[in-house]
């Protein structure tokens, strides 16, 4: 009997160690992809140095170039990788794969500038020099005054365009709407004032394209770009280590207020940031009541039979319905049916022209709480099962009903398994893919789901996802080496995401086990 208790406890003792070691080895896989992910999209804010690098050419003439190349790569094989930038034509020319026996020579700069241009291009070359609207030869060092006296020109143009120039076209349109003759005094007058306003507009171009940066390619070739279509310029090989951070910061700022640009390749990527968040909170607040009253019912008020045993089998099954289906179902019941019997009630002056029964945030959230609703349930019943017994049969004792026991003593005891459930769907929603791009999820939208135009709730609008952007720039640009940098910031940024509404939905569920468990 001894010995039998000895090798039950030796093999108890072999399945936890080695169950263990797999939870361990997971955990380290799960930390190197994350480093991976943020060391890749990391790169992609690093103002990196540029070497000039001359090689020979199969032909056997010599090609000169400024890359971005990182020397650690240059030890790995006999072969390394760079992208080269030619030509403001053509910004990003691909990879570019050498032997290492056709290099001949590799060196660093100072004066090499990195533009990185308003369209999403980027423009590696060296500097030469900048002409004001006088003329006037200038050095690098007068570009950030320069691009200020820019700015405020952009400024006064958007303000005359915005504003007064705005207001008689609203006028004339009203003058046309009355019927009022093109002689009239009225309409002279504000023909008038429009024409000097378009002479001024003219004026204030004119002196904008005075402004131009000129740099040359490593062939000798020379380029103007014009200083009012730049974004910013940088001079990595010059700048200091807090330089670089500085700079860091301050694109990764840009890339989460930007949109993207070059086909999802450059540039940021808020909208897309914006309308994953906003349709994670939707399917959060569809899925958390829904998900709660259906575990109190299973839990607490459903008997104990073969139906709610099959019940909670099928909600266990439907956890592992693959995403796509959901998709599937969500464009033929909520797209096809329910939104085309909305659009026949309420926007039947809107068709044929869908309103509600076309892909949109609302039913895209909507799709996504029911792919995530047995995510909840299960969490729910879990942290109900773990109330005992006798706080029921307290509560009961004391003359308070069902109802009343489970919403003011139950529910608020399980919140912390409510929240469990709750991160794990909003973890989840954030990542889905294949069912977006059913039902409303698409490489680019027009315009946000949420803004200040009246309704301001615009649920019917098509939205961008991180997911989607990620999938699209990964396996549809045209460039993918140049874009990879990007793909890699977006997982970065995704990851971010989840993570930083994990740890909100944590310290709440934290702060609630600690104040029932007090109480």
């Amino acid at each position: 009997m001894a010995n039998w208790k000895f090798n039950l406890d030796q093999k108890q003792s072999v399945a936890t160690s080695f169950t263990a070691a797999v939870a361990g080895f997971l955990v380290l896989v799960l930390i190197a992809l994350s480093f991976f992910i943020f060391i890749r999209g990391g790169g992609f804010f690093w103002p990196q140095n540029i070497q000039t690098i001359i090689y020979q050419q199969p032909d056997g003439n010599y090609q000169t170039q400024f890359v971005k190349l990182d020397a650690k790569t240059m030890r790995v094989g006999e072969e390394i990788m760079h992208y080269r930038y030619s030509s403001v034509q053509q910004l990003f020319s691909g990879q570019l794969t050498l032997k290492k026996s056709s290099i001949i020579s590799i060196e660093e700069i100072p004066d090499v500038v990195v533009v990185e241009l308003k369209n999403g291009g980027t423009v590696i070359a060296q500097f030469l020099s900048i002409m004001d609207a006088s003329g006037n030869t200038l050095g690098l060092e007068k570009f950030d005054s320069v691009q200020g006296e820019i700015n405020q020109l952009i400024a006064s143009v958007e303000l005359i365009r915005q504003g007064e120039l705005a207001d008689i076209h609203r006028a004339l349109a009203s003058l046309d709407q009355r019927g009022v003759k093109s002689d009239a005094p009225a309409r002279v007058k504000l023909a008038k004032r429009f024409y000097e306003l378009q002479d001024a507009l003219k004026d204030v171009e004119g002196i904008l394209t005075g402004y131009a940066l000129t740099v040359a390619f490593a062939d000798g070739s020379t380029y103007s770009i014009n200083l009012q279509d730049i974004r910013e310029l940088r001079t990595p090989n010059a700048m200091s280590l807090k330089d670089k951070l500085a700079s860091s910061f301050a694109a990764f700022a840009s890339f989460i207020s930007d949109s993207p640009k070059l086909n999802n390749t450059s540039g940021g990527v808020f909208p897309a940031l914006f309308g994953t968040i906003v349709m994670v909170l939707l399917m959060t607040l569809f899925v958390t009541p829904f998900g709660v009253l259906a575990a109190v019912y299973l839990h607490e008020y459903a008997p104990r039979n073969k139906m709610t045993a099959l019940i909670r089998i099928s909600v266990n099954n439907l956890a592992g319905v693959p995403s796509i289906v959901y998709g599937v179902f969500g464009l033929g019941f909520f797209v096809y049916v329910v939104g085309a019997n909305i659009d026949k009630l309420l926007f039947s002056n809107e068709l044929p022209a869908a309103t509600f029964g076309a892909p949109g945030i609302f039913w895209a959230s909507l799709t996504m709480a029911i792919l995530t609703l047995p995510v909840v349930i299960v969490a729910t019943e879990e942290g109900l099962r773990r109330v005992p017994q006798s706080l029921r049969d307290g509560s009961y004792a004391l003359g308070a009903t069902q109802a009343e026991t489970i919403f003011k003593m139950i529910l608020p005891i399980a919140s912390p398994g409510i929240m469990t459930g709750v991160i794990l769907a909003m973890a989840r929603g954030a990542g889905e893919v294949a069912p977006l791009m059913l039902i409303g999820a698409v490489k680019f939208a027009p315009a946000l789901p949420v803004d200040g135009e009246f309704p301001f709730f615009h649920l019917q609008r098509q939205f961008m996802h991180l997911g989607v952007l990620i999938y699209d720039g990964a396996f549809h640009s045209q460039n993918i080496g140049n874009g990879s940098s990007f793909i890699f910031a977006c997982c970065m940024l995704l990851l971010l995401m989840v993570l930083s509404l994990n740890l909100i939905a944590i310290f709440i569920r934290n702060r609630l086990r600690k104040q029932y468990t007090q109480n």
